[in-house]
């Protein structure tokens, strides 16, 4: 579709754009990132014409782009510039019809059918119809902003530049028309080149990227290979984490600053919890960085408040997160704030020992009733109802750990948790095998994300190590407190 081969220019004779060459085939999107006077907006206008190359070429559809004359250049290629501040003096419907000037054989002397179906659909593809005859100048940026990417639409060529189009929209007009461009891409084969600055949309949207470093292609490729923290934070001089996007195998950017916050001594032991019969609760000063299994908030976030709540052992709901989170509601728990489980033995029951170590301290708490427990490897064999799981475990470390040691501390968890059923022979009731934990067991590992950084959690490591004699020794314990009461 487009061919940028030994580009360079920029103004005058000043070679902003330096020695670019790449290719952009038929319906995809290439996202162009870089750091404020990278060379982004300066690329885009030289591929359109508006600034002249010095060196190299750029061909579209196999001829160079100075071969088009202004009117059919303007047919295979849609421009839009950045938006500044000025006078506009059309109203929406006029400025998005320009889009259609192209196609005319005089000043609007042919419209047609096609014309103005061209133009209600992108009006309405950009959610701008009901502005129709509303003048520019009495429309905010973003409203503006949508009325030009329209106009583009409009317009109807096979190429779509663009400088950074989701300029002055919130995140809602941002995602809607990202949307509506994409789904051009991939329903009319719509080639779309655009300038970004937010790195996570870009990521989402486009199938590759074009990272610029001084005017020059620093990396290209798909998403996963031009956004790693190294390059990324080369680039933009800027410390980064990455991660990947919850729904799509798209990588995420997460700033890290370099100012902290105001510095705390952050230090938890058994000593902060609080056990009644209804629940074991551990409620911090700083929010702990948290992977677990929960009923409520399970997976990875930061938290201040864990709570192991009782239930009846006929507890039985339709929806037992919904529930679980009006529980906390009703008594006075933040549910954004809080990570939830369940137990149906008494919470008094509980196991809570604190763990001295070289790097720090660690302290883990264990409720467990083992009358539901089950046997993972013959599980397939039977065909029952799964009760509440009664082996919850909590892993608190007064530390830093990576993201490894998260996955790690949970693994070892596990295992030990094992070791002790094993130990204290505790059988699959129905299939007469030892049990290898209940059917829905809770594990939390949380950190204070201060003190020492913990790379490791396996069983080889200073920090697996106490988790897989913590775990063991709580989780017997608790079988035997539960089995005694």
């Amino acid at each position: 579709m487009l061919q940028v081969t030994h580009l360079s220019g920029g103004y005058h004779e000043v070679p902003i754009v330096k020695d670019v060459s790449f290719e952009v085939k038929k319906g995809e999107m290439l996202g162009i990132l870089g750091p404020n006077g990278s060379g982004k907006s300066t690329l885009l206008k030289i591929i359109s014409g508006i600034l002249p190359a010095l060196t190299g070429t750029v061909n579209l559809k196999g001829d160079h782009i100075l071969s088009f004359s202004t009117k059919d250049l303007a047919k295979q290629m849609a421009v839009l510039p950045q938006l500044h501040a000025h006078a506009f003096t059309h109203n929406v419907r006029e400025t998005v019809s320009l889009g259609r000037y192209p196609h005319q054989t005089g000043w609007f002397s042919s419209w047609s059918m096609e014309d103005e179906k061209a133009v209600v659909e992108a009006m309405k593809l950009t959610g701008i119809s009901q502005y129709e005859n509303t003048s520019l100048d009495q429309l905010s940026g973003g409203e503006q902003q949508r009325v030009f990417v329209a106009q583009a639409l409009a317009q109807q060529a096979p190429l779509l530049l663009l400088d950074e189009p989701t300029n002055h929209l919130d995140i809602a007009h941002q995602t809607q028309l990202l949307d509506t461009i994409k789904k051009q891409c991939i329903e009319h084969d719509m080639t779309v080149i655009s300038v970004f600055h937010d790195i996570n949309l870009a990521s989402i949207y486009c199938d590759r990227l074009l990272l610029m470093e001084n005017g020059t292609i620093k990396h290209l490729g798909e998403p996963h290979a031009v956004i790693k923290e190294q390059q990324i934070q080369n680039v933009y001089k800027a410390r980064v984490s990455t991660h990947p996007h919850p729904e799509q195998p798209k990588p995420q950017i997460t700033l890290m600053p370099t100012v902290q916050n105001r510095p705390t001594n952050l230090l938890v032991n058994k000593t902060h919890f609080r056990i009644t019969d209804q629940f074991v609760l551990l409620q911090t000063e700083q929010p702990l960085k948290t992977a677990s299994s929960a009923v409520v908030n399970a997976g990875s976030g930061w938290y201040r408040t864990f709570i192991n709540r009782c239930v009846p052992r006929t507890y039985n709901h339709e929806n037992i997160t919904f529930e679980m989170f009006e529980y906390l509601q009703t008594n006075g728990f933040t549910a954004t704030d809080t990570v939830g489980m369940m137990t149906a033995i008494d919470p008094r029951n509980v196991e809570i020992a604190d763990y001295q170590t070289s790097f720090g301290s660690i302290t883990i708490a264990v409720t467990a009733g083992v009358g539901n427990a089950i046997d993972v490897s013959k599980s397939f064999e039977q065909d029952r109802q799964a009760p509440l799981g009664t082996i919850n475990t909590w892993i608190i470390i007064n530390g830093i750990l990576s993201e490894e040691a998260f996955i790690q501390a949970m693994i070892t968890a596990t295992e030990a948790k094992t070791k002790a059923l094993f130990d204290q022979q505790v059988l699959d009731p129905f299939t007469g095998t030892l049990a290898t934990g209940t059917p829905t067991d809770s594990l939390l590992v949380a950190s204070t994300q201060q003190g020492q950084f913990l790379q490791y959690a396996g069983p080889v490591h200073d920090l697996g190590k106490i988790i897989g004699r913590g775990v063991y020794e709580c989780t017997v314990k608790a079988i035997k407190k539960t089995s005694s009461s």
